[in-house]
């Protein structure tokens, strides 16, 4: 451990707070809370640790912290800051799933909608549900029953919907705020639980017209039950209070954790949301920093009752959220609890096995891969490649990989532009040059690990530029391939040096991967970039032919080989001026000769 890390441990106060670790770029890769700072910051870089919590520890170069008043301002403070860096080895809820609510909005003339968003807008919302298509198959059924106005904005005269008996037509006549009131009173009741009277007489209409031999309208009566029983009735638990409430359970291990919600609404369980992530804080810790940013999600609608487990700290809960928070103890409750921690213990032991083989093939190969090269572990390995056919329309391309994985968004397309000829040392030496000129400019993060896909020529260039020039200090990799175009050897050092990998170990796989990825990059983007010029090398020079007429000729007649098969006749048909189309039949008939 580094003196300046020694000397900011020993002066952590014993008070709440929050804690910023940052990696040797001064990114911050983990933000964490604890009652005691001192305590909680020191553990981290004494005893041994689960692999997560270590990979974490030999990235950190440097830390922050935030005292607080209190465990409560740490909790709210770290959601903020999560929010704020959006740190790497946090917890960050990817799925963004949302379930739609039923909306009677509140207006003068109410409307009925379909939304997945819960707003203080004094409208009443019921659900939410977790079919969104028979959610909206069950509004059609209360547009039937209930005629409120259907449009956002008045029209000044009647629509289809008033012609349908399912609107009072408020833009034209008046309709008095007892008939709203009282529709929209109904509407409740039936979302409340009255939907039952409705389909008992669907039942009996279905019934009926089935004797009278009309299956078609029988069917319309049947389809709407189902919708009834999808939206308002599916379920695998009833509590008859009719109460709101979200119960959760959680389990975890070897450094993860499984998190699951019961959404319980009025009074029936319908639907669950799973959630699993690596921790690097106490389970307890983790699940209340869990429970913060679930709910801070403005998609989160909070019930009037949430069901913990008994290792909460159920007041700490109650005063952040301010909502009613309960740890049951027996009945129908306590099964939920229990129920929700079942499934999260049953979910991280089938996910578990799936992690530990993703994990094999990514970060783990990476830490070996350093591990082989005598680096530090290579989290961000970016790769370069050059595409080109004998020196026309030279490319290259950089991929990134950040911990073992493809990061797409990072990817970078280059046009060559000072180098004439096919010459792959200059190629080479231009986009190393042009990358990390810009990456110094504008502090951008720089790799743990370039890679240059070809053999000591392509390396001993960009080292060149990289030490020469830049004065960068960054471990440079050469991936040389066989006969058959397959990744063979690994190359490192100046002068470079033969590094042997196993062929059946996941680092050489991981190479292999990276290598055919730029490879794949590069060679696509020189594809569009050669089929463009390959176009207009042959019609840029005719003069009166832009932009707008090779459209016309290329969607025409599909090809240039087909151009040049054409006559001056042919070539008017695609609307080009005859004295254009006898310039370009000139033109093309001397290119050909």
């Amino acid at each position: 451990m580094i003196d300046k890390l020694k000397e900011k441990l020993s002066l952590l106060p014993d008070q709440p707070g929050c804690y910023i670790m940052k990696d040797r770029q001064g990114t911050v890769i983990y933000v964490g809370k604890a009652k005691v700072l001192k305590n909680r910051v020191r553990s981290y870089f004494t005893g041994s640790h689960d692999g997560k919590t270590l990979r974490l520890v030999n990235e950190i170069e440097d830390f922050e912290y935030i005292i607080t008043s209190s465990n409560l301002e740490a909790l709210i403070l770290e959601l903020n800051l999560i929010k704020k860096y959006d740190p790497k080895y946090n917890v960050m809820l990817k799925d963004d799933k949302t379930y739609p609510f039923i909306k009677i909005t509140n207006e003068r003339h109410p409307r009925l909608l379909v939304t997945r968003q819960v707003k203080k807008d004094k409208g009443k919302y019921f659900g939410p549900y977790p079919n969104v298509f028979s959610a909206r198959e069950t509004i059609k059924l209360l547009d039937r029953l209930y005629p409120l106005r259907k449009c956002s904005t008045l029209p000044d005269r009647v629509c289809l919907y008033y012609h349908m008996g399912q609107c009072l037509a408020p833009c034209v006549n008046e309709v008095s705020v007892e008939t709203n009131r009282q529709l929209v009173e109904e509407i409740s009741k039936f979302l409340n639980g009255g939907f039952k009277t409705i389909k008992e007489e669907l039942s009996a209409k279905m019934v009926d017209a089935s004797e009278k031999l009309e299956f078609e309208r029988a069917q319309e009566f049947r389809d709407q039950i189902l919708h009834i029983e999808a939206t308002m009735e599916k379920q695998k638990m009833t509590l008859n209070d009719f109460v709101d409430r979200d119960a959760f359970g959680y389990a975890y291990d070897k450094g993860w954790m499984c998190v699951q919600v019961f959404f319980i609404r009025q009074g029936k369980l319908i639907e669950r949301d799973v959630s699993l992530f690596p921790i690097y804080d106490t389970p307890e810790q983790e699940f209340l920093t869990f429970l913060g940013q679930f709910y801070s999600k403005a998609s989160h609608f909070i019930p009037k009752e949430i069901l913990l487990p008994d290792s909460v700290e159920e007041e700490l809960v109650e005063k952040f959220l301010d909502v009613t928070t309960l740890q049951p103890k027996r009945g129908k409750k306590k099964d939920l609890v229990l129920l929700a921690h079942k499934n999260a213990k049953i979910a991280l032991k089938e996910k578990f096995m799936l992690i530990e083989r993703d994990e094999e093939r990514t970060i783990k190969a990476v830490e070996n891969l350093g591990d082989i090269l005598g680096i530090a572990t290579p989290h961000r390995i970016e790769a370069f490649d050059n595409s080109n056919i004998q020196g026309t329309d030279p490319v290259s391309a950089m991929v990134v990989f950040e911990d073992g994985k493809p990061a797409k968004k990072h990817y970078r397309k280059y046009k060559i532009k000072s180098v004439s000829g096919p010459d792959d040392y200059d190629s080479m030496r231009e986009v190393v040059r042009r990358r990390y000129s810009r990456a110094l400019k504008e502090e951008l993060p720089l790799p743990d690990l370039i890679i240059i896909d070809g053999g000591k020529g392509h390396l001993a260039a960009a080292q060149e530029v990289l030490i020469d020039e830049l004065s960068l200090d960054i471990p440079i990799a050469g991936l040389v391939k066989d006969d058959k175009h397959r990744t063979s050897e690994l190359l490192i050092g100046a002068p470079p040096e033969f590094i042997q990998l196993e062929r059946n170990s996941q680092e050489f796989y991981l190479l292999q991967r990276i290598q055919d990825e730029v490879h794949r990059f590069a060679i696509t983007f020189h594809r569009n970039v050669r089929g463009k010029t390959a176009f207009q090398s042959i019609l840029d020079e005719i003069p009166g032919v832009g932009a707008q007429r090779k459209k016309m000729l290329l969607k025409h007649f599909g090809s240039v080989k087909k151009m040049k098969e054409a006559s001056v006749e042919e070539l008017s048909q695609a609307g080009i001026p005859s004295t254009i189309a006898n310039t370009i039949f000139q033109h093309l008939k001397n290119n050909e000769s």
